[in-house]
């Protein structure tokens, strides 16, 4: 494990003029950003396609991209679509929009693909060909399950015609034959999408960047995985969730989180060699170079909670994989596993012996060890003198509110003891916070963009436990400076964290 930092920041958080971040110029100049900064790392989130509430937490796909972060401006490169297609209604360029954006891109990205069927070289359609027969363990799946998807208004399977929603094979093969240009669609989606990602993460790579993605150990009801293999899942009849997913009350919610994830049959999972996730790791290993693993204390244990339940607070602790799943993943991938463990909540002896078993660091936030005062101050494993090397600390997630927000809600107790801590007089407290996180022995910093840019409560990507005005925040260009970038990397090189070549 290289000491190195890094900076979070989803994809479609990035500037431009289309209404969301996407894989073109932008991102690029902020790979660019991360060079000049002396940084090692860009953590994002979940990169699969959106579907309730636009969470990227609850993907219609463990491994399909987002077509939302296809770039115009690439596929107009490409040739895909010509230069008056770029012309849109006025889009949101400080939030995202999602009911503007979607109708607009999704028109502009059907163009796109009507460009490739006409406009094509033999290379470019053998260079599909290729992609496609790579990738047909996943694709043809996905492609089938989203084009009936759309065929059915973009409701969820189980209110598709029965005969579909429970796969029929004489159905499903007759609307596939009758439907080929919706299927081809799809593919050519992921297509343009893994052309335009693959190039992004080799300049990143090119650059010393690697790419740090998410892995959510969950995957959504309204998704191909559970549509396709409603054996792996806890289901009744009508394909609808007995037990879901998520947690008991703790620091974010007095009535715990509840997901609505299904729960995996995790011996229907053994049974067949664990081989959905040995597949959907090697798959994100093919897009990133580190991944984090959200919510890994469910391997240990997990909060099975009645579908019939508003809440999280009648729920159960239920033993999870363990060990076992690890020993298939690093039989199937190879091993050291390149992951970081998400260890943060109720967390509990075997959560930590797994973790250590396998060698993977967790995560420290910054923000936690200053409130974490049960032992009395300074008695917190989130605090840089309590922290181990094998370890990622930041100074707070996407979960959290950005460091800003969060002091202004401080007491002035807690003020003290930080700024006292950090040896600060609190003029640039978030600077002392991301000073203290690349200052511990931790072998990864990270830190949300939010707090570089010094952001107030009102840059939140997400509120846990609730459900509007979300995945929202965008920066602008002109938010980035020569300042915070020779910043960030005097204070990398102070504390030896420059990146090394790859």
């Amino acid at each position: 494990m290289h000491r190195t930092s890094g900076i979070l920041l989803h994809p479609t958080s990035l500037p431009g003029p289309f209404g969301i971040g996407d894989l073109g110029p932008a991102a690029y100049r902020f790979v660019d950003f991360l060079v000049a900064a002396g940084q090692g790392l860009w953590q994002m989130l979940p990169l699969g396609p959106t579907g309730y509430g636009e969470s990227p937490y609850q993907c219609t796909s463990a491994f399909a991209l987002n077509p939302l972060l296809i770039s115009p401006e690439l596929l107009l490169e490409a040739g895909w679509i010509d230069p008056e297609h770029l012309d849109h209604p006025q889009l949101d360029q400080d939030l995202v929009d999602f009911n503007a954006l979607i109708p607009w891109k999704r028109a502009l990205i059907a163009r796109a693909v009507h460009g490739f069927q006409e406009r094509a070289h033999e290379t470019d359609r053998q260079d599909y060909a290729e992609f496609r027969h790579a990738h047909a363990d996943w694709l043809d799946d996905y492609a089938l399950y989203h084009a009936l998807k759309v065929h059915h208004g973009y409701r969820p399977w189980t209110e598709w015609r029965p005969e579909l929603a429970k796969r029929d094979a004489g159905a499903l093969a007759h609307w596939a034959h009758a439907h080929v240009r919706e299927l081809e669609t799809q593919h050519l989606i992921q297509y343009f999408l893994f052309k335009q990602w693959s190039a992004l993460r080799h300049y990143a790579n090119q650059r010393g960047v690697r790419l740090i993605g998410d892995v959510p150990i969950f995957v959504a009801h309204d998704s191909s995985e559970v549509w396709t293999h409603r054996e792996w899942f806890h289901l009744d009849d009508s394909g609808h969730p007995t037990v879901v997913a998520g947690v008991p009350p703790d620091y974010f919610s007095a009535t715990g989180q509840r997901w609505g994830n299904p729960l995996y049959d995790w011996s229907r999972l053994a049974a067949d060699g664990y081989r959905f996730w040995i597949e959907r790791l090697r798959r994100t290993l093919a897009l990133v170079d580190l991944v984090r693993i959200d919510h890994f204390r469910g391997f240990a244990g997990y909060w099975e909670i009645p579908a019939e339940e508003e809440t999280a607070i009648n729920g159960r602790w239920v033993r999870g994989p363990g060990l076992a799943l690890f020993e298939a993943l690093r039989d199937g991938l190879g091993d050291p596993l390149p992951l970081i463990a998400e260890d943060l909540g109720v967390i509990t002896e075997d959560v930590e012996t797994l973790r250590d078993q396998l060698g993977l660091p967790g995560m420290a936030i910054l923000q936690f060890g200053f409130e974490d005062t049960a032992g009395g101050f300074g008695r917190s494993a989130f605090l840089p003198h309590n922290h181990r090397q094998r370890l990622a600390v930041y100074t707070g997630t996407h979960d959290n509110n950005t460091l800003l927000g969060w002091w202004a809600q401080r007491d002035p107790e807690t003020r003290h003891h930080a700024l006292l801590y950090l040896n600060s007089d609190g003029s640039e407290v978030h600077w002392d916070f991301i000073r203290g996180a690349l200052a511990s022995v931790a072998a990864f910093a990270l830190f949300p963009m939010q707090d570089v840019l010094g952001l107030g409560a009102e840059a939140c990507m997400n509120r846990p436990g609730t459900t509007g005005g979300n995945w929202l925040w965008r920066y602008r260009q002109e938010h980035l400076s020569e300042q915070s970038s020779e910043r960030l990397r005097v204070l990398s090189r102070l504390y030896g964290r420059l990146p090394f070549p790859i």
